[in-house]
């Protein structure tokens, strides 16, 4: 995972998973990956948190098996996840 700062990043699609349970985190995740695909987003921002690591872990162990995902990264600012998303050309 490499780590830098986009200075773009407000800019792009944003999901806040705070206050929510892994399980349902991993829905949303899908649910979001696959509506940002659909509208042709390639590069997005899931917002995890700081907090015990465990669903920041939860997300990039779904990310790394997730086969639509190209990469992700941590920003510099950890308590978020930069994934960017294949293009199906």
């Amino acid at each position: 995972m490499n780590r830098y700062e986009d200075p773009f990043i407000v800019n792009l699609p944003h999901l806040d998973l705070h206050g929510e349970y892994v399980d349902s985190a991993l829905v949303l995740v899908d649910d979001f990956i696959k509506d940002n695909i659909k509208l042709r987003n390639y590069k997005i921002v899931i917002i995890h948190g700081k907090g015990g690591n465990i669903l920041k872990n939860a997300i990039h162990e779904y990310l790394r098996r997730d086969k639509r995902i190209d990469n992700y990264y941590l920003d510099l600012n950890i308590g978020q996840t930069i994934v960017e998303l294949k293009k199906n050309e």
